[in-house]
């Protein structure tokens, strides 16, 4: 019995692989039933078919593996139209929400403490918010509707504007349409940004916990970065690219600056502000 059962199976799969080969490697015709000549019309019938077979299925290769299109976003705006400054893309995935699944409620998404105040303190004007996810579409759109309801998020790419390689959906930041001087992207997959690492600011994947801050401290991070008008991110971000928890080592780089400034305070009564903020910028976002 089970014989015949693979049997007939085998039938089955001969004819749809029959039924594939066919499709992919006919020639196409005109509305009156006509052929329509191609480059390989005068090649011998099985050879025809064959490179008809190839040029089809390297097309759909390649409608996986590369963008959709070339420009990613369209040009920035441009006067009496305000365009931010810095373009800030962000994962969404155990990023800004967590997938969880229980017997009773099936897939749901849980929003990552300090969501909504991390989206307010870095909208526009300071930040064009750009999501860029490997999730498809119809996950991705109905989530951010819930989830942004005051449209701070400018733009949304999906999983038709990544590149695939290596078996790994990657973010391709050159395909953006902006200047990488001014480009950001927040990710904790390390695999999804391997294409432009020096844009890239990592932080710990979120997996649900409610004690989580982080966004807290990464929304005081990029407004010193937008605040301090940096020329170009990618050197702060190079600069904490070192540390293993660029985060904590921002939130020590600020405490040790706090406390500097308090001392130079109570040392001059008559400190210029000016002074201060001059001497702030640049230990903000290096150790001094």
């Amino acid at each position: 019995m089970m014989n015949y059962g693979f049997i007939v199976f085998g039938v089955f799969m001969g004819i749809g692989f029959t039924y594939v080969v066919y499709e992919l490697g006919r020639p196409n015709y005109d509305k009156d039933g006509n052929v329509i000549e191609d480059e390989f019309s005068n090649l011998p019938f099985f050879e025809q078919i064959y490179k008809r077979v190839r040029r089809e299925l390297n097309y759909y290769t390649k409608l996986v593996q590369e963008p959709s299109r070339e420009k990613l976003l369209p040009d920035p705006l441009k006067y009496p139209f305000m365009q931010p400054p810095y373009t800030l893309i962000l994962e969404m995935t155990d990023l800004l929400v967590h997938p969880e699944w229980t017997y009773q409620t099936g897939w749901r998404f849980k929003k990552r403490p300090g969501v909504d105040q991390f989206l307010e303190a870095v909208a526009p004007p300071q930040f064009e918010i750009v999501i860029y996810t490997a999730e498809q579409g119809m996950t991705v759109f109905p989530i951010l509707d819930a989830l942004d309801p005051h449209g701070y998020i400018m733009y949304r790419l999906v999983r038709d504007a990544t590149r695939f390689i290596d078996g790994h959906h990657v973010k391709d930041l050159a395909a953006l349409n902006r200047d990488l001087s001014k480009v950001i992207v927040i990710d904790w997959n390390e695999k999804s940004v391997k294409m432009n690492p020096e844009n890239a600011f990592r932080i710990p994947r979120w997996t649900g916990n409610d004690d989580d801050t982080t966004l807290y401290d990464l929304a005081a991070f990029l407004k010193t970065i937008s605040t301090s008008n940096v020329d170009d991110v990618r050197d702060v971000l190079n600069y904490y690219r070192q540390f293993g928890n660029p985060l904590e080592t921002f939130r020590e780089n600020r405490r040790k600056l706090l406390m500097q400034m308090e001392e130079e305070q109570n040392k001059a009564q008559q400190g210029s502000s000016q002074v201060l903020t001059s001497r702030w910028k640049p230990s903000f976002l290096r150790n001094r």
